[in-house]
């Protein structure tokens, strides 16, 4: 894998990760990944039921299954992701509750992890590339100019990254913190 795709892969998976935050919208992101015990094997939510987002603060969940209502309830209860299922036999309703003042600066902090954990997977990925380019080196497959050409566009794309990182965290801290 060569460095492009190795941050690429790491920028999609922080938005994936920062599109599981709640700050008081219904998405089914929310919960479609959460695993139920499925007769004895844990599987997600999406593979399980239809979840549906009939208005902005509400999200459906409808089983294939209706002898899977009580399952899909208590996994979400167990996921303790502050949202409370509401079963009525046929489907299941979650209200989004509006996150308070505390919530909001909780979900911030959240996000700084995300943030630090992406910051290291941009790490990685540059610690491989420069490997790589030791190696090659090493080899003789390239000179030593070009080892130093190749290092400043590794330098030049993890920059890149990360301001590509704080740009999309600040956007979804003023997402979060707008009331």
């Amino acid at each position: 894998m060569n460095l492009q795709e190795g941050l690429e892969k790491n920028f999609n998976f922080f938005r994936g990760e920062l599109s599981t935050l709640s700050i008081g919208r219904a998405t089914p992101h929310l919960i479609e990944d959460i695993n139920v015990d499925y007769y004895g094997n844990p599987t997600p939510i999406k593979q399980l039921a239809t979840i549906g987002i009939p208005d902005p603060r509400t999200i459906t969940i409808q089983p294939f299954d209706k002898a899977q209502l009580r399952e899909i309830e208590k996994a979400i209860n167990l996921a303790q992701i502050g949202l409370n299922p509401n079963n009525n036999g046929e489907i299941i309703r979650i209200a989004v509750p509006q996150p308070t003042e505390e919530r909001r600066k909780d979900l911030v902090k959240l996000l700084s992890k995300l943030l630090e954990s992406a910051r290291i997977g941009v790490r990685n990925a540059r610690e491989d590339a420069m490997k790589e380019i030791k190696n090659l080196e090493k080899d003789g497959e390239i000179s030593e100019d070009e080892k130093f050409a190749r290092q400043e566009e590794i330098q030049s794309a993890v920059k890149e990254a990360n301001t590509k990182l704080e740009e999309e965290a600040k956007r979804k801290e003023n997402e979060i913190m707008t009331v």
